[in-house]
């Protein structure tokens, strides 16, 4: 495997670090409250890189989610490239990658994803052609920034109860969209779908690679606010002298930023690993699962080591790493408990051994046959 970035993974990296750097300052966060920034979202699709997912895959969107995640910038770029870009992009029809992706690209539309909570009902539309139209079901009790969203993602159990499929619907035609507060400013609510219209995307397989997707996407993120939280507290140690030396010569200050740091670097290696191999089209899920589990488990130790290392500033709920923490304990709880992401890491290597043994099993049958 290979993790170095293509020249067009770095150029992309490169604009998103100037975008974010420049543009999501503390004063500017501060103002956005709870909300999307309107300003910095307009700037990041003028310059094209919602649409560069499509060209430098998940690997590069991992890249780019990077830079925001170290300066938590309030704009739905990880949501609408895993729950709008790449799933249409990868499983949608010709004529939806012709309707949709132009307005993902330039961010007049904005897409969103009721992963990983629960599942809709979905039933045939009689209205429709027979191409399949679909009605949809279902409350989900928090989406992330849902009331920034045009459109949004909802996993559905099919009529016959036994499969699930993807399905794409637009926001105003729920029944209901309620404000919701998250631990981070995500501009949630809780989306209420009754007899909602919707499109299918993909087939049966598709949720599945979407939630792959999305959880490598989110680890991502996590690794960069890991990394700007470990920062700030690198420059706070440095410059606070206590006993006239910095805090930062202090070996127990060493030692515990030196944990966080293995700890990030954890987080973004597994979820490298994981986006190469989706985008070299190998088996992925449990690679995902790998790196969800680290960016929960692991991410919020960083956080919290963050926050703790600023000593008494850390605990000032306008101070800028305090941002940082909020964010690294809602990607933990986004991405599912540590229990819960191993339980089913558990399943899923259970199952490929499974399908290993009888592949061999064919295999060996064959041979006696022939």
């Amino acid at each position: 495997m290979d993790f170095t970035p293509t020249p067009e993974q770095q150029a992309a990296r490169e604009l998103a670090a100037s975008i974010f750097g420049d543009l999501s300052t503390h004063e500017r966060l501060k103002a956005a409250g709870t909300g999307c920034d309107p300003e910095l979202w307009k700037t990041l699709c003028a310059s094209g890189l919602p649409g560069a997912v499509e060209e430098v895959g998940l690997l590069g969107l991992v890249l780019l989610l990077e830079e925001q995640g170290r300066t938590t910038a309030q704009v739905p770029y990880a949501a609408t490239c895993a729950y709008g870009l790449l799933p249409v992009a990868a499983h949608g029809t010709g004529e939806q990658r012709a309707r949709l992706l132009p307005g993902l690209r330039d961010g007049t539309l904005v897409a969103t994803g009721a992963f990983p909570q629960r599942t809709a009902t979905a039933i045939r539309d009689a209205s429709c052609d027979a191409e399949g139209g679909w009605r949809l079901t279902g409350v989900f009790p928090a989406v992330p920034w849902l009331r920034a969203a045009t459109h949004v993602l909802v996993p559905a159990r099919l009529p016959d109860g036994a499969e699930t499929g993807c399905f794409l619907a637009e926001v105003g035609a729920a029944r209901s969209v309620e404000p919701v507060e998250l631990t981070a400013p995500w501009s949630a609510g809780r989306l209420t779908l009754a007899g909602t219209p919707a499109e299918r995307i993909g087939d049966a397989d598709t949720c599945g690679a979407v939630l792959a997707a999305a959880r490598t996407a989110f680890a991502g993120l996590q690794a960069g606010v890991c990394a700007g939280s470990l920062a700030r507290a690198v420059e706070y140690t440095t410059a606070r002298e206590q006993f006239g030396r910095p805090l930062a010569a202090n070996q127990g200050v060493m030692l515990r930023a030196a944990d966080a740091y293995m700890d990030t670097e954890a987080i973004r290696v597994t979820a490298y690993e994981a986006a190469w191999r989706h985008d070299e089209g190998l088996p992925a899920r449990t690679h995902a699962l790998t790196a969800a589990w680290w960016a929960s488990e692991a991410g919020k130790r960083v956080v919290h080591a963050g926050q703790h290392l600023h000593g008494g500033m850390g605990a000032d709920l306008d101070h800028p790493v305090h941002r940082h923490f909020l964010w690294g304990r809602q990607l933990d709880a986004y991405l599912g408990s540590a229990p819960e992401l191993l339980a089913e890491l558990g399943e899923s290597l259970t199952q490929e051994r499974e399908q290993e043994q009888e592949q061999e099993r064919e295999q060996e049958r064959d041979r006696e046959a022939a």
